[in-house]
Parts: structure tokens; sequence; C-alpha cells
């Protein structure tokens, strides 16, 4: 499967003739969408199908990050204001209320993900929410418990499963344990590993996500010069080994703050750290075509999972 090891996005509503072109000949893994790509249903309807066939690819992994509340992308075709946080607080005043609620409106939510040619959203959030100052994650969180972030992130992955829609958990290891928002500036932990692995791993292990989604965290107990995305030592000792997910890990969007090379390197040192895919959000043409051009293709682990993906959506 000859793909680019990289989730692309782009500017507008419309995908513009130079961008046709980055879908047809430089082949990025997926595409993720935001709030300046939907005007309308019939609009988007019209974008993926469009993405696809250029693509020539009917499975061509397209992604959003429709968690609801303070981030839906969905805000001009659909009133998506439910928050975790709103499940974990119904989840932990009864909790065969709290399932059955939250599976019902997964089944709409992915029902709705289908008609508009979506096939990954990126969710469920997993971080524990140990501040109540933190902002950044806030209602994002089901809980500050990390047993209810954990069963209702699985209950999460199960519903959409069903549903024929993948998940990618994030913020793999744990972004609740830093107030610091990694758009803006990068967050740093001195917590203990037997700490973090108590609370904020917690949710993360047994889960069947196809995806996981890195956090740009610097946990300087763990390693004390790289992020998360950077480290070859977390992906590989924590990510991979204490927590065991075995999918296809990418990195948050290579154009934060929290990462301070400029975007190709910032690709280069996640993919060389052991990240599968890097994600690029900004949508800036020269850099999609920059990083299509230099980053290298799918490796074979990365090409396998995305077999079983494709095999998945039938």
């Amino acid at each position: 499967m000859r793909k680019k090891a990289i989730i692309i996005s782009i500017k507008s509503f419309k995908i513009s003739e130079k961008e046709k072109k980055l879908f047809l000949n430089e082949r990025p893994w997926g595409l993720i969408l935001f709030k300046r790509n939907i005007k309308s249903l019939e609009q988007i309807k019209t974008l993926t199908r469009t993405i696809r066939s250029i693509s020539k690819d009917p499975k061509f992994p397209i992604m959003i990050d429709e968690e609801g509340g303070a981030v839906s992308r969905l805000g001009k075709i659909l009133n998506n204001d439910l928050s975790q946080k709103f499940f974990g607080d119904i989840y932990k005043i009864n909790n065969t209320t709290g399932i059955s609620f939250y599976k019902s409106y997964i089944g709409n939510i992915a029902n709705f993900l289908k008609i508009i040619g979506v096939n990954i959203n990126t969710v469920p959030v997993l971080d524990v929410l140990r501040n109540r100052n933190n902002k950044f994650i806030g209602s994002r969180s089901f809980s500050d418990d990390p047993s209810i972030v954990k069963k209702l992130g699985q209950i999460c992955v199960k519903e959409y499963v069903s549903n024929k829609i993948a998940t990618v958990i994030k913020h793999i290891p744990g972004h609740g344990c830093t107030v610091t928002d990694s758009h803006l500036k990068t967050p740093k932990v001195e917590l203990k590993f037997h700490v973090l692995n108590k609370i904020d791993f917690l949710p993360f292990k047994s889960n069947s996500s196809r995806f996981a989604m890195t956090s740009h965290i610097l946990y300087k107990n763990l390693d004390k010069k790289n992020v998360t995305t950077f480290s070859k030592k977390i992906i590989t000792e924590i990510i991979r080994k204490k927590i065991g997910f075995k999918g296809i890990l990418i990195s948050d969007d290579i154009s934060m703050k929290a990462l301070k090379y400029d975007l190709l390197t910032n690709a280069k040192k996640s993919l060389s750290a052991g990240c599968n895919l890097v994600l690029y959000c900004s949508g800036n043409y020269k850099d999609n075509l920059k990083l299509l051009k230099e980053l290298p293709f799918i490796d074979k682990f990365t090409a396998k999972k995305t077999s079983e993906f494709y095999k998945f959506l039938r």
C-alpha cells in the first residue's frame, strides 16, 4: 500500500486544483477535516466524495475531531453540544442510564459521520482530569476518576466500531496531568512513573482502538529531553509495552507550538521515534507539498494495519 506517512488537511470548503494534484500524485495516508472545511451538509458530502474520487480510493481515510461540547467541527450542520464530561457525570450518578444514553448518542453521531463520508473520529479523550483549572482538557475529559474514563472510553470505541467508524484514543499516554495547552507551549510533567501508571496511563490500557494520538508533553522522569511524540523511549517502553497499544500511532499536530522545530524536522523526528503517521492540521498548500515530497511511504506495519482498517470498513 503506497501511501505517504502523513495525514494532511486542506484550506477551505472546496478542494483547489493544486490540492487535487496532491491527492492524485503525492498519496497522503489520509485527510482530517476542520470547521473551515464544512459549510453545509451537501457541500461536505460533495467534498468527501470528490477526495475519494480523485484518490481513486473509495475507503480513503477521512477523519474529524468531533468530541462534542467545546470541540465540535460540525457546528454549521449539527448541534453537538454534549461533552464527554456530561456523559461521565451521568454515569457517576447511574451507571446503567449513563451507558445507555451514551451508546444511543454515539450511534446517532456515527450515523451522521457516515452520511458525510467520515470513517474515523478522533475520540475518545482518555485524559484524566486531574486539575479543575485545566482549561485545555476540561470538559473534554469524562472524569477525574481514571476507572470511569477507562470504562467509558472502552464503550466509546466499541460502539463506534459496531457502527463501522474507527476511533483515535488520545492524548496517549495522558494529558490530564498538566494545565498547559500544547497548542501554545510545551507542557512539562515531573510526576514519577508509578503515579502516572496508576492514574494517567490506566484508561489507555486494554483499549481496542485501531488508532491512538500522542501527547506533545515532556515527562521529565521518563525522558528528560524529548516530548512523547519525539521519544523513542516513551513510545517503545510505555505506549507499546506498558500500555500495550498495538495499533497505528499518530502524532498530534506537528504545527503545534509545543514542538520546537520546523515542520519537516518535527515530522521526521516523530516518525523516527516510532509514530506511524504524522498529522498536519494547518492546511497550507506549500507545507503539505513539501512534507509529502520529503516524508517516506508508510512502513510494513502501518500498511498491514491500514489493510485491516480497510477490511473493517466492508
